[in-house]
């Protein structure tokens, strides 16, 4: 029998607010069992980048990632959110340590072909190593990984921290009975975006397809629901979305996806 995997992943919203990320840190510490973070830090990236006098380029509420703006996001997610983090739980007892996808060759990625729009510095995930990170868990240590990967030519790539959680969870599926968590400020998935408390509370593959149809799923839930359900198809077992407490059951109301 596989033991448990939780996999975490935060947003700008939590990493932002000092008091809401204690608050977070806290109950990811409280997680039994294996247990890995994910992040990202855009809005931390983007405030820091206007202070260098660099500007942040968004096409359809994705970055573009130039060279400078890719020098921004390594200092920034790699170092100082990435590091606080670590620190944080170091803290409180949980014995975490700090990744890139570059670190123990973790996760490897391709730069995205220049399409309509060419992104820069962005990867496309091509693979997990997931008994390096399994080693990991096993030795105790809770890995924290930020949204850089890398080509294995030596070039850094900025990844969508979404696609790296779920692609981390389907990697450690081999090993572990895993369950994702996607942590944000809302409750769950919305049935009104009006309605903080209009939660849809599970979704199936049946379901899902009817919220599509419907226009209820749409937007910036759109690429976050299709990380989910490709998750999901690749052998993980639930995934969760909602309020960070949901990690340790201190939120009743919360989404969970399965097929």
């Amino acid at each position: 029998m596989k033991t448990k995997l939780s996999i975490v992943k935060i947003g700008g919203n939590i990493i932002e607010n000092e008091s809401a990320l204690n608050d977070f840190l806290q109950d990811f510490s409280n997680v039994e069992g294996n247990k890995i973070l994910v992040h990202g830090g855009g809005r931390t990236a983007t405030r820091i980048a206007g202070q260098l006098g660099i500007p942040s380029k968004m096409e359809s509420g994705r970055r573009i990632t130039t060279k400078e703006t890719l020098d921004v996001i390594t200092m920034v997610y790699g170092g100082l959110t990435n590091k606080n983090i670590v620190a944080g739980l170091q803290n409180l007892n949980c014995n975490a340590i700090g990744l890139s996808g570059a670190d123990g060759n973790t996760i490897s990625s391709s730069k995205r072909p220049v399409g309509e729009i060419d992104y820069g510095f962005v990867g496309d995930i091509q693979e997990v190593n997931a008994k390096l990170i399994k080693t990991l868990l096993e030795s105790g240590i809770t890995p924290v990984f930020c949204a850089i990967t890398h080509d294995g030519k030596g070039q850094l790539l900025n990844t969508n921290a979404d696609t790296i959680a779920s692609e981390i969870a389907i990697g450690m599926s081999e090993y572990f009975d895993t369950s994702l968590y996607y942590c944000f400020e809302k409750k769950g998935v919305l049935r009104d975006v009006e309605d903080d408390d209009s939660v849809i509370t599970h979704i199936d593959s049946i379901s899902y397809k009817q919220l599509l149809d419907t226009g209820i799923i749409a937007d910036g839930m759109l690429p976050k629901m299709h990380n989910c359900f490709n998750a999901l198809q690749r052998n993980v077992k639930k995934v969760h979305i909602g309020m960070p407490g949901m990690i340790v059951g201190k939120e009743e109301l919360f989404t969970t996806l399965t097929l």
